[in-house]
Order: structure tokens, then sequence, then C-alpha cells
């Protein structure tokens, strides 16, 4: 009796090699259908990262009192929203990926528009909500406010070409990814939502404690450079561990389920805080990673020789 699921697998492969010898021959390959469960989570993510971008550039003019509740709560929280918006599109972008490994529909045309909505989601709108956050509470010279948006544009633009770059390079299945080159565009974009969350409850906590407030304006202040930073970090040569395969995936230790039990707690305990230095530990990743690997001492020729003196 044949086998529905490698009759499939085979009937997938077939097509993949048609499609592929179609391009090379300059054919044009039009779209027919598509897999809905996993497009309909890549369109997810981008609508979310669309979404943050409409909050953030949300203005309330007068009392708001015209407005229906949850457009007021979303004008006056804007940028908390928007940045839950990003980690929203982060969980779709997550779940369109098991969803076609799931359904055993992996196609280019996934692939293609993975890649589209996270230029929207990781490029377009941290960047921009970064800028508007920066607008709102720093008043300055028309120099830096336009250097400030060179800088939001090099991170878009830094997304895209990460993402191109991970097209061309890219290994179909998850399983092949244990490390990144360059960081990951969710992980730059998680750095720079996690910090403006931070900022928020900062600035909330600055009505009542001058400490809070001095920290929030510090926080604006460098705004820009993480944007900076991290638009530069995801198109470097540095490498990044792929941690749900690296660490998570698969049987591990105690040790292993007792650390990630502590991380957990960490977060429900300091959330804002810890998301944030999570973040950026992990933006810094790369970079630590290649300075330790200089630093470390090269073997000497003896412990290099079998059975050499001890």
């Amino acid at each position: 009796m044949p086998d529905p699921l490698l009759e499939a697998a085979t009937e997938e492969q077939s097509r993949a090699n048609r499609l592929h010898r179609l391009r090379h021959r300059g054919h044009r390959v039009l779209v027919r259908s598509v897999h809905m469960l996993p497009s309909l989570a890549t369109l997810a993510n981008a609508i979310c990262g669309f979404g943050a971008i409409y909050v953030a550039g949300m203005a309330v003019e007068h009392d708001g009192a015209s407005l229906d509740p949850l457009t007021r709560y979303f004008a006056a929280h804007r940028f908390v929203v928007a940045a839950w918006l990003i980690f929203l599109a982060m969980a779709f972008d997550a779940l369109d990926g098991r969803l076609a490994r799931f359904t055993r529909h992996t196609t280019d045309f996934g692939g293609q528009l993975d890649s589209l909505a996270d230029v929207i989601s990781f490029g377009a709108a941290p960047a921009f909500v970064a800028l508007q956050l920066f607008h709102d509470f720093v008043q300055k010279p028309l120099l830096l406010t336009r250097s400030v948006w060179a800088i939001g544009a090099l991170y878009m633009s830094c997304a895209a070409i990460r993402l191109a770059r991970f097209n061309v390079s890219n290994q179909h299945g998850e399983q092949h990814h244990y490390s990144f080159l360059g960081l990951p565009s969710p992980g730059a974009a998680a750095a720079v939502a996690a910090f403006i969350l931070m900022h928020q409850h900062l600035f909330l906590r600055g009505e009542t404690s001058a400490a809070a407030a001095s920290a929030a304006w510090w926080c604006v202040m460098v705004l820009p450079i993480l944007l900076l930073a991290t638009g530069l970090l995801m198109v470097s040569g540095f490498r990044y561990p792929h941690l749900v395969n690296r660490y998570l995936r698969g049987r591990r230790s105690l040790r292993h389920l007792v650390l990630a039990l502590i991380c957990l707690l960490l977060v429900a305990a300091t959330r804002q805080y810890a998301v944030a230095l999570g973040t950026l530990i992990y933006a810094m990743w790369g970079p630590a990673a290649w300075v330790h690997a200089r630093l470390k001492p090269s073997p000497s020729p003896q412990d290099q020789v079998p059975g050499g003196p001890t």
C-alpha cells in the first residue's frame, strides 16, 4: 500500500525541481496556490509590524473624549503598545515556520513572504517607533534630528540586507541552523523594543522618582546608539547562536532545566529590566565571543603532540 506522506513529499520535491528548472531557463513562474496556515501566520507578522508603525504615529491633539476607549488607551500608551506588537510579530514569525514544517509545506513563496514581513516588523517598525519616541522626548537642533533619522534609515536598510543575505545563503530546514551570520533581525528588533518598554516603565516611575526620570532621559539618549549598533551587527560577520536549536531543543540535563526556570522567574519578577538586559546580552554575544576567541591562548606545540609531557 503506497504511503501518502511519501507520495506528497515526492510530489513536492518534483514540483520544486520543475520550478528550479524554469527559473534557470529564465521562464516566469506563476504562483497559483499557497498553503493557508503558514501564510496567514506570516501575514499576521507583517500586520503586527504595520500596527506598531500606525500606533506609534498616533497623536491625539484634543482631549480624546470623542474617541472610543480602546483607541484612547492606544494613544495614551502608544509606545508600549507598539513595542508589544513587535514582540507579537516575533511570535507569529516563529509560528509560521513551525506550521510550515508541521504541514510539510515549506516553499520558496513562503520563504520570500516571510522575509518581506520581517522587513516590515523587524526593520521598519523598530526604527520608526524609536524615532517617534526620540522626537517626542527630545527637542534638539535640526542637525541632531536629521542624524537620528539617518540612523533609523540605516537600521532599516541593514535589516533588509540581513534578510536578503539570509535568503541567499539559507539552508532549508531549521534543524540545519545552530548559528547565524550576523545578528538576526528579530534579535535586533527585540533589543530595540525591550529598550523602549524599559524607557516607558522608567518614564512613568519618573513622576515620583528623580532617579527614574534621569534614567528615562538617558534611555532616550542611548536609543539612537542602540539602533546604530544593532543595525551594523545585523550585517556583521559575527556568529550568533540559535538559542532554540542549541539550548532548548532535544534532551537536556537538569542543570539546563534549572537555568531555564531561573531565567523565566527573573523575567516574571523584573519584566522590563530582565527582557532589556537579556536582549542586549544576546546582541553583544557576537562581538564578545569574537573577542574571547582572540584573547584565548592558543594551545602550545607540546599540547598538540600526542603523548607529550604532562
